[in-house]
């Protein structure tokens, strides 16, 4: 019988082990990172103590990491900070994940930097936001589903429609790039503004953003009052005859950019994405008012569109839940990567909201607790502070612990039910543009939409008149 394989996993958890005990062979600091590929290489800082690539224990250690992780294992198994180019990029990172702290002089830290093509901004450290900026993700209201079909854009157009009528201006951005779909429950074809997210993106990227069109107030979607829905789509609607080649745009827009001109900082995808929803903003608080409230439609899964709205673009994250076991294993494997990160999870925690989608009521009033008690069970194991660390309740520092019980109605545990009916099989929006007046959706809904209005900000004062 052949040898079992170095596997991605085995191999990854290898190169952390090799790294750990090269922390305390050599005393210095130690970067794994780990290429696109999944392929794994030691970086150890020697800049005070500079190591020889022929030294005996360097050898040793090049040998039995790569026998230990091969085939992934980088082609350079071990690098020296003495004799990188810029070390600053790797042992100064920002989205180090730290494995294990320095011990005194003679054991350094190990940290992990993953390189990947998609997905580093779930673990990526969310900026402190300008004066300005803090202010509209305040407004920012995202809507997430860990799995698609679960009524997430649907949901969408119901709470623009509700917040509109309490006399909001409502800004719906479509986020959801691969497969757009809120646009046409808002505008007919002919109201879609000729661009989109997309096209910002990548007009962006080479500095030609000004002039784009937008944004489009919808005008299908019914509205009593004075509030107002608009639309930013993922896509735009060009005039007949001019060219448009969404695929050529998604397929270019993900990459992080460097500056335009030198000497400028580098533009990652993050920060590209909030300036494309900045801009959507603007054009809305140029053509009627500022938007009270904007709804971030977005992609559902480990994508990163959907780690960028989360933990960089909103104030309030909506996180749709179906009782059922995937559900909550794929909200574990999402908390579990903000849980490496312990002042992200800080940060995110108190911005989220379970909500329970497409829920089915009848015949079982201990349905929604059992929802609540799981959804509690999951935040306690991952972004909740662990209460056994104090009996009094506070951390070493003295500040008091984050751990909300079960009863907290204004807890990220506490789900709010949207209702689910046989009479929302089938409806059809698109015949039916008067389909969020009928009793049934009002009935479904009434509690999610209240409930959220209670969560978000007061509307911006009206303008005095002159």
């Amino acid at each position: 019988m052949s040898p079992s394989r170095v596997r991605f996993d085995t191999a990854w958890q290898a190169a952390l082990d090799h790294a750990q005990q090269a922390a305390a062979r050599f005393g210095t600091d130690v970067v794994v990172t780990r290429d696109v590929l999944g392929r794994a290489c030691l970086l150890l800082d020697d800049r005070q103590n500079p190591l020889a690539h022929d030294d005996p224990a360097v050898v040793t250690l090049r040998d039995a990491f790569t026998a230990a992780t091969k085939p992934f294992t980088g082609l350079e198994p071990v690098l020296f900070a003495d004799k990188l180019f810029a070390p600053e990029l790797y042992f100064d990172a920002d989205d180090r994940v730290p494995v294990s702290p320095r011990q005194g002089s003679g054991t350094g830290s190990v940290h992990v930097l993953e390189r990947t093509v998609i997905g580093t901004d779930w673990a990526r450290s969310v900026p402190a936001p300008s004066d300005g900026a803090a202010g509209r993700r305040d407004r920012r209201v995202a809507l997430y589903g860990f799995k698609g079909g679960v009524g997430r854009t649907t949901a969408t157009a119901v709470l623009a429609r509700y917040l509109a009528g309490t006399g909001r201006c409502v800004l719906v951005v479509d986020l959801d790039l691969e497969s757009p779909g809120i646009s046409h429950l808002l505008e007919d074809p002919a109201g879609i503004p000729r661009h989109g997210i997309v096209d910002h993106l990548v007009e962006a990227g080479v500095g030609n953003a000004d002039g784009l069109e937008l944004v489009a107030r919808s005008t299908v979607l019914p509205v009593k009052g004075n509030g107002e829905v608009w639309l930013a789509p993922a896509g735009g609607s060009p005039l007949e005859g001019e060219p448009y080649d969404y695929l050529a745009k998604l397929n270019r827009i993900y990459s992080d950019l460097a500056g335009l001109n030198p000497g400028d900082g580098e533009r990652p995808f993050a920060a590209r994405l909030e300036e494309a929803i900045a801009a959507c903003e603007d054009q809305v608080s140029e053509l009627s008012r500022p938007p009270d409230v904007v709804l971030l439609d977005s992609r559902a899964g480990m994508h990163d569109i959907a780690a960028v709205t989360l933990t960089h673009l909103s104030g309030l994250a909506l996180l749709f839940a179906v009782d059922n076991p995937s559900t909550w294993e794929g909200y574990r494997m999402l908390f579990t990567q903000w849980q490496q990160r312990p002042a992200l999870a800080r940060e995110l925690r108190e911005r989220l909201r379970i909500v329970a989608a497409m829920f089915h009521s009848a015949g079982d009033a201990k349905r929604l607790p059992a929802l609540i008690d799981r959804a509690q069970t999951l935040f306690a194991s991952t972004l909740y502070d662990q209460l056994d660390t104090d009996e009094e309740g506070a951390d070493d520092e003295g500040d008091e612990l984050y751990h909300p019980p079960l009863e907290d109605d204004d807890a990220p545990h506490a789900a709010i039910p949207i209702l689910f009916g046989n009479d929302l099989v089938g409806l059809d929006p698109l015949r039916s543009r008067d389909w969020p007046e009928l009793p049934f959706v009002e009935a479904a809904y009434r509690t999610f939409t209240t409930t959220v209005e209670r969560l978000l900000p007061n509307p911006h004062p009206a303008p005095e008149s002159s």
